[in-house]
């Protein structure tokens, strides 16, 4: 019975050991997920297929006066024309745009800063949404939205819940009847006395509820703000440049669509960070390993095996030592062939041209060679 109660208590222990590791590694990883989404670099995106994207470069910035301007770099916004809109749109990627604007509807001058899509109608200025820099992938298209414009209408909740508008699992419920809201509280009181109270303020109460209603109304109909959505097309000529166009907008001019070509959609491999280990250094590494491997592992096998000592326990000793030999043989092969190249200043070369220029036959050679032989012998 001890001996059962005893492993139990080790099962018990064992469990606990567990579950606080497990708590501490979610611990962890919780920590790593809010340290990595504040260092999420803007109008860059990673799509889930390992595809990356980098729009950094098409988004126009400000040059100050006097200042060159970057090389390969937009200096200005860009624009996409309306048709039959009625109005043209200025834009700019991940960035608010270069030209300041003023004066626009229904946005708080501390924002206009801010603006990175608008568009002037009648001598007044609406804004398409602030600054984002989030890019979206979904599938091969990559979306940005901008959001927070100008205002542009109203919506109601209570009418969308009644036409069915409301999916299983939404966060919001609709407007429950009047006469749920009078059964609860009815419910909810527990004596005859209170229902009978109830009822003789029932008619002072009907106004109250009528005004409740009015107030109730007036703040389901929330005010609505334009917002820009921009889907990114992949073109690989570099010589045309990013180019935006307008598509259309929704009936009742709150959701515009924008499509951009740009050499930037299309998908890259993610470069190499600083702190990690790039490809070149992971070759490095195996490289190394590899060597390790070789050097050990033949040292072991001449020494326990061969029963070599000294330097001859290396593998291939007799490869690796007669490299040297090989490469010197290789110098004095090149050496003394490009000597044949380097003019001579004696010899018997030297004998055989004639002061005209012109080669003596080999009868003259020999004479000449006779003649100097017997003058040495004397």
């Amino acid at each position: 019975m001890k001996i059962h109660t005893q492993a139990f208590l080790a099962l018990a222990a064992l469990a606990g050991v567990s579950l606080a590791a497990e708590e501490k590694e979610s611990s962890s990883t919780k920590v790593v997920s809010s340290t990595t989404s504040s260092t999420v670099t803007p109008c860059v995106a990673t799509a889930t297929s390992g595809a990356f994207y980098d729009l950094r470069p098409d988004t126009a910035v400000v040059v100050a006066e006097g200042a060159k301007a970057p090389k390969n770099v937009p200096t200005e916004d860009y624009l996409a024309r309306g048709w039959d809109y009625g109005s043209n749109f200025t834009l700019n990627i991940c960035g608010a745009v270069v030209k300041r604007v003023g004066d626009v509807e229904g946005v708080e001058k501390g924002s206009w800063k801010n603006i990175s899509a608008y568009y002037e109608h009648e001598g007044k200025t609406y804004s398409l949404g602030l600054q984002s820099g989030t890019l979206i992938p979904r599938g091969r298209k990559l979306v940005l939205q901008y959001s927070g414009g100008s205002p542009c209408g109203l919506s109601d909740d209570r009418s969308r819940d009644r036409r069915g508008g409301v999916h299983e699992g939404a966060a919001y419920r609709p407007y429950d009847n009047e006469d749920d809201e009078e059964e609860s509280k009815s419910k909810s009181k527990g004596s005859d006395k209170e229902v009978t109270e109830k009822e003789k303020e029932k008619d002072k109460g009907k106004e109250e509820t009528k005004k409740e209603k009015e107030k109730g109304k007036e703040k389901a109909k929330t005010a609505r703000r334009k917002s820009a959505t921009i889907s990114f097309l992949c073109d690989r000529d570099p010589e045309i440049p990013t180019a935006a166009s307008f598509i259309g907008a929704d009936p009742d001019e709150c959701a515009y669509f924008f499509e951009v070509r740009s050499q930037h959609a299309c998908a890259g491999v993610e470069p190499h960070k600083p702190g990690s280990v790039g490809p070149g250094s992971v070759f490095a590494i195996i490289l190394l390993i590899a060597v390790l491997v070789y050097v050990v592992g033949g040292v072991f096998y001449q020494r326990t095996v061969a029963h070599a000592r000294g330097w001859r326990q290396l593998p291939n000793y007799s490869l690796w030592s007669g490299i040297w030999g090989f490469v010197k043989d290789v110098f004095i092969i090149l050496t003394s062939s490009c000597a044949r190249f380097l003019p001579s200043r004696r010899g018997y070369r030297t004998l055989s041209i004639s002061p005209t220029g012109r080669n003596r036959n080999r009868e003259d050679e020999n004479r000449l060679i006779d003649q100097l032989d017997e003058e040495w012998d004397d």
